[in-house]
């Protein structure tokens, strides 16, 4: 099964664990970027999607989410992304995955992403260099097919996890590829301004 335009919605899970180890272990998700936090701007990012889970210490949101921590702890974000999608309380075909230390995705991000994956099993922003950045679509029932068991899962890449399936690779446009994994990187994403979508 591959994925069709005339979605009756998507999932999403905010990967918002890890130890931020180069942030001194400051928690990203409670970084401002513009006057919003990068969990607000990840939110924002998937404001089109019909149920949230967020991996990660719950706090405040404006809208409605699940949060949960990943099993095992600390055990990556394969580990994060599965342990999000188990806690999903309905089912949908497809789920947008995001990291919360990307606040220039926006919901014009994730409609590309569905749109080129269309014929595919899902689709991924990739750089200019050919990386693949932690922001795509996946179809529900194929990434259910690949997942390992419960040991398995722990210090898994997403690379490793997504390697069976046929993603398209999409290019960002403007900054959306851009993430914050030291203060130097939160100053030249605070420089360069919001994306405008």
């Amino acid at each position: 099964m591959v994925i069709e335009l005339g979605l009756s919605g998507f999932a999403a899970v905010v990967l918002a664990g890890g130890r931020g180890s180069r942030l001194g272990g400051f928690d990203k998700a409670s970084i401002e970027v513009d006057g919003r936090t990068l969990l607000e701007h990840a939110l924002d990012a998937v404001v089109d999607a019909g149920e949230v889970v967020v991996v990660g210490h719950q706090v405040p949101t404006e809208r409605p989410v699940t949060f949960v921590v990943e099993e095992p702890r600390y055990g990556g974000p394969a580990a994060g992304l599965l342990t999000g999608r188990d806690v999903l309380l309905r089912t949908f075909p497809t789920i947008a995955v995001l990291a919360v230390d990307m606040p220039r995705l926006t919901p014009g991000t994730f409609r590309r992403l569905h749109e080129a994956a269309v014929g595919h099993e899902g689709a991924v922003l990739a750089d200019g260099a050919g990386r693949r950045q932690l922001a795509f679509v996946v179809e529900t029932a194929r990434l259910d097919a690949v997942r390992p068991d419960h040991e398995g899962q722990h210090g898994l890449s997403v690379r490793a996890l997504l390697e069976p399936l046929d993603l398209v690779e999409v290019a960002p446009a403007g900054g959306e590829a851009r993430d914050i994994d030291t203060w130097s990187d939160l100053r030249d994403v605070a420089s360069e301004g919001p994306s405008l979508e």
